[in-house]
């Protein structure tokens, strides 16, 4: 107990966690793609490969996860691509699409649908109820189609090529089409969704779909039942990380912890939350356990605060500017080092934090580099937002 009389937990115990409930230890891992998303809550789909390869690492049978990523994505639905937490594109399983848009799409979805009526008033475009025309016309195209890209939409509705003037006379000025800029704004409003990619696992070309329905949920409520699920994936987290990862307000987040009866406990950072019924120890893998996971995984952008499972001093080769993570090497839950592909197919992969990562730890980190490959090929995995180390790798 800490001084407060708040159960502590270490960051031993955090890792052990993390290795459980994140599906990486070996004897943890999943058996399908839903298993995977419904542990993490989310997984990042800004770039398309990121969600082939956090899938991979955590199945029993990697091999599966090309062919059956799809069929949940594509042929059954279980899974949607959306935008959620931050106004970043994540997948969820699809019992959460009501939860997300009504715990953070509301909210993100008023400020951009005022954004877009706004800067197109103020190029002389034209107003929001020709807007509204085109929504009801490209929504009814996109329903007779099942899936469009934008471009085969503007054939139904030819409104959808119209320009206009952004941020004139400023350094980001240009111009932007109105079927980029409504597209975006109704996959907020959660009324369309990514569909299936023009080319491979790893194309950033998507389709449109129109979005599944789902139930209209009352804000508050759906705040409280994402932060239960996301701390029972995540917890312990500060307030801090709870903040970040959903985007809300300080405010929102304390009334949703309070909402679930959300327990405190004692962190090296300070004070922790975790659900109601997590409070007893959790013991580490039986045994130890290495993964490459890809830029943008969940896992190491989980948490705000990571000193915890990443020393500081290695984020500026694992990080861009923006802060978004690259491809990052592991082992016992800890950030160890990073790892790239070269144009050649051959896997690199580099242990830059030394300390208790010997011999061990690289003949695992090569095997998780086998398995890797094994099922990848020799396609070409560039990350969307490179880093530091993985450039050099990559080279």
């Amino acid at each position: 107990m800490g001084e407060s009389g708040r159960r502590h937990i270490d960051a031993a115990e955090r890792r052990a966690r993390l290795a459980l409930r994140h599906r990486l230890a070996g004897a943890a891992r999943a058996g399908s793609p839903e298993e995977v998303a419904g542990s993490l809550v989310a997984l990042h789909g800004t770039d398309p490969a990121t969600v082939y390869l956090a899938v991979a690492a955590r199945l029993a049978e990697p091999a599966k996860a090309l062919p059956e990523t799809e069929r949940a994505l594509y042929e059954d639905r279980t899974l949607v691509r959306m935008h959620g937490m931050r106004h970043t594109v994540f997948v969820f399983p699809t019992e959460l699409t009501a939860v997300v848009h009504a715990s953070t799409g509301l909210t993100v979805a008023a400020r951009e649908r005022a954004k877009l009526v706004k800067d197109m008033a103020d190029a002389g475009a034209p107003d929001a109820a020709w807007l509204t025309e085109v929504e009801v016309s490209t929504l009814a195209a996109l329903a007779r189609r099942g899936q469009a890209t934008a471009s085969e939409l503007a054939v139904d509705e030819p409104r959808l090529r119209e320009q206009f003037a952004y941020a004139a006379g400023k350094s980001y000025e240009g111009v932007h089409t109105v079927s980029s800029r409504l597209l975006r704004v109704l996959g907020v409003e959660g009324k369309v969704v990514r569909g299936r990619p023009l080319g491979s696992w790893t194309s950033t070309q998507f389709r449109w779909a129109v979005a599944p329905p789902h139930p209209e949920l009352d804000p508050a409520a759906a705040q409280a039942e994402l932060l239960e699920r996301w701390l029972g994936a995540c917890g312990p987290a500060t307030e801090a990380d709870l903040k970040w990862w959903t985007g809300w307000r300080v405010t929102e987040v304390r009334r949703a912890l309070a909402a679930i009866g959300a327990r405190e406990v004692s962190l090296d950072e300070g004070t922790g939350y975790v659900t109601a019924g997590d409070t007893a120890p959790v013991r580490p893998p039986e045994e130890p356990w290495a993964a490459l996971l890809p830029g943008l995984d969940p896992t190491a952008m989980g948490w705000q605060q990571r000193d915890w499972y990443l020393a500081p001093d290695m984020r500026p080769l694992l990080f861009d500017r923006s802060g978004n993570v690259g491809p990052t090497v592991w082992w016992n839950g800890r950030v160890v080092g990073g790892w790239g592909r070269r144009p050649d197919g051959e896997i690199v992969w580099r242990i830059v934090e030394r300390d208790g990562a010997g011999a061990e730890a690289a003949a695992a980190v090569a095997a998780e580099a086998e398995r890797l490959r094994g099922w990848a090929g020799t396609t070409r995995i560039t990350p969307r937002f490179r880093t530091p180390l993985e450039k050099e790798l990559s080279a």
